[in-house]
């Protein structure tokens, strides 16, 4: 979801490293083949298995698509990486299978609604996805910021609504290390999401029109969440991949659509890139 990898010839880049890692002006494709699974945590969904899954991404001097990501830079060739980002909401990926954070599914809290947790069981109705009413994708736009320090990566981030869907927006910061164990090459990242209250109402909360009796309001949340990603090169084309994702909405107690607090994303496989 937030700051995802893409494998560039034999090294592995994403749009905040720096651009002389990055072959410019052609595309960079890999293909993931092998088991995993993305939990879906609310009631109704449906776990996404995992089997083939792609990296696309394409960067110019300035301008970048990178799975999903569509950006441009302002400043690619400094440690001080500055971009503009958009991107479709990746929240609606629980709601439909094809989307695009569950089509690149590597890409590598309180609510301030007070109640107790007896008194949220009993005022949430029995619902789950399939009985709500459809929530529409939303396009999102914002900046991006990315300081590399050796085998470091501090991130921050803040987008908003741009397609008028949810009119409220969402920020993140996220720590990022590669490091390098024997041959097998390791990338976990630390991270946590604001969410406002309007994104979350909109895909979380219920409506009048949904639940006669009671409309359901959905504050807004913090979402941390942890990522490891790691690589055993087998030749500079093919390697054996790792990837393991937890997210956190634990903070989205209030919302009855909630079947489990987190959701997870585990992966092993094989990368091949073209």
């Amino acid at each position: 979801m937030l700051f995802g990898s893409v494998s560039v010839s034999s090294a592995k880049s994403s749009e905040h490293e720096p651009k002389q890692d990055i072959t410019i002006d052609q595309w960079h494709l890999s293909l993931n083949t092998g088991l995993g699974i993305m939990t879906n945590p609310l009631k109704g969904g449906s776990d996404l298995p995992l089997v083939l899954i792609p990296e696309v991404a394409y960067y110019a001097e300035h301008l970048f698509f990178d799975n999903g990501r569509l950006g441009y830079s302002l400043e690619p060739d400094s440690p001080h990486v500055v971009n503009l980002v958009s991107e479709f909401n990746p929240e609606t990926r629980f709601f439909v299978n094809w989307h695009p954070t569950n089509i690149f599914a590597l890409s590598s809290s309180n609510s301030f609604i007070a109640s107790s947790p007896v008194e949220l069981k009993e005022q949430q109705p029995k619902l789950d996805i399939n009985e709500l009413n459809k929530r529409r994708w939303a396009l999102d736009a914002g900046l991006s910021y990315h300081y590399i320090y050796e085998k470091h990566v501090f991130s921050a981030q803040a987008l908003a609504d741009i397609s008028g869907v949810y009119q409220g927006w969402r920020s993140a910061l996220q720590w990022q290390m590669t490091h390098k164990i024997g041959k097998i090459h390791v990338k976990p990242s630390l991270g946590v999401w604001y969410k406002s209250a309007q994104l979350n109402n909109y895909f979380y909360g219920v409506s009048e029109k949904e639940n006669p009796n009671e409309a359901i309001a959905v504050g807004s949340s913090l979402q941390p969440y942890a990522k490891i990603d790691a690589r055993w090169p087998l030749s500079e084309v093919n390697s054996v991949r790792f990837h393991l994702a937890y997210y956190d909405y634990s903070a989205l107690a209030d919302s009855p659509l909630f079947e489990k607090t987190y959701s997870m994303t585990a992966f092993l496989g094989f990368d091949h890139i073209f």
